[in-house]
């Protein structure tokens, strides 16, 4: 009986000798695909999926952005609680601790602002109601002006003290105006609580891992750009760390000083009239605002004398922190010229909005190390302090 041939598999490859050759067509493959060629091909997928993870991330990267600065700005004090209380274990407690403690930095005074709020909406309602019904009064304010005061006060009697003034005014805010209004606010306040939550999350690990994430900032710096690169990443720490002290915590003080006289000129709610006077502080030339307008209620209440005293005294305060403080302490950490700093800032603001009090500053000062190293040569650098 004659064996069964054997039929090789449908799917098996060629049987091929180790010591054969490699076919021609193989090696002509090979060649298209030079060095040079696949390194392209590797930086343009490089490209395109950094690319997209940053069209996936960016209605995030706000509050990414924002952590990173909480991070960098609050670096020292972790540092020295961590050398005081050395991590153990998953080290899990210290960064949830310092996580917690920058919302309630942030939370307190919203709480504050939303408690007092409700408070004056009740008064606001009955004035409201009084306006509807009677108008609006001549102010005691009109009566007291140097010149032109019978004038004024006839005018504001025949066109606002009469109750269709009030109503016509009052009309104007129609319920579909209110509605949109609560509407657009609402949702404003539901995304900026979603970022605001996101950006906890994101320093919470920042704080547990920065020891991984800045060495391998400083191995990728090192790798992109050589040694310029990590002292660009050094200038621009630096840089965060000037803008927040400069800043953040001369506009705290601001408003601290200036709520004092507040409450001593007798202006309401000196409280929250400090608070924002700190928080405009940050911003140059936007404190006047506030200053100006505590001194305005002083001056409708006719104490001219006490308004007069807040005016001056915001107009000191702010001179000394915006000529002297702010420029030693900024300018002294990156050896930056106010000018720039001040360009800088307001630049930052017009382009990022908050954001740009910090990342203003220290795209300046990464530029003008770069110029300096430029020009004066790399020893031009070492001068600056990390």
């Amino acid at each position: 009986m004659d064996p069964i041939p054997h039929e090789p598999a449908p799917f098996a490859p060629p049987a091929v000798h180790p010591s054969a050759p490699p076919p021609a067509h193989s090696t002509n493959e090979a060649a298209r695909f030079s060095p040079p060629a696949q390194g392209a091909a590797r930086t343009a997928l490089v490209l395109a999926l950094a690319a997209l993870g940053l069209w996936v991330l960016h209605p995030f990267l706000p509050a990414l952005v924002w952590a990173v600065i909480l991070a960098i700005a609050l670096g020292p004090l972790y540092a020295r609680a961590e050398r005081r209380w050395p991590p153990t274990g998953h080290n899990l407690l210290l960064p949830a601790l310092f996580t917690l403690a920058v919302a309630l930095v942030f939370l307190a005074p919203l709480v504050v602002l939303g408690v007092q709020a409700a408070r004056e909406a009740h008064d606001l309602m009955d004035w409201a109601r009084s306006m509807e019904q009677t108008g609006i009064p001549v102010p005691d304010l009109l009566g007291r002006l140097p010149f032109g005061s019978a004038q004024a006060s006839a005018w504001w009697a025949q066109n606002l003290s009469h109750p269709d003034a009030g109503k016509e005014l009052l009309h104007r805010f129609d319920n579909s105006t209110a509605i949109g209004l609560s509407r657009t606010l609402g949702a404003q306040i539901v995304r900026r609580a979603v970022l605001f939550g996101f950006s906890l999350v994101a320093l919470f690990f920042l704080f547990r891992d920065g020891h991984v994430v800045t060495r391998q900032v400083l191995v990728a710096s090192a790798r992109l750009f050589g040694p310029r690169g990590e002292r660009v990443a050094r200038q621009m720490v630096a840089s965060v760390h000037g803008t927040v002290d400069g800043l953040v915590l001369v506009g705290i003080g601001e408003g601290a000083l200036l709520g004092i006289v507040y409450y001593f000129a007798g202006v309401p709610h000196s409280v929250l009239l400090g608070a924002l006077t700190a928080v405009a502080a940050m911003i140059p030339f936007a404190a006047p605002v506030v200053f100006g307008i505590a001194a305005a209620i002083r001056l409708a209440d006719g104490a001219v004398m006490p308004a007069l005293i807040v005016v001056v005294a915001g107009f000191v305060v702010t001179f000394v922190a915006d000529h002297f403080v702010r420029p030693a302490l900024i300018g002294g950490t990156t050896r930056l010229p106010f000018l720039w700093v001040l360009l800088g800032i307001l630049g930052g603001v017009e382009s990022f909005g908050l954001l740009g009090l910090f990342l203003g500053p220290a795209v300046m000062a990464a530029l003008i190390l770069l110029w300096r190293e430029f020009t004066e040569g790399e020893e031009a650098s070492l001068t600056v302090r990390p």
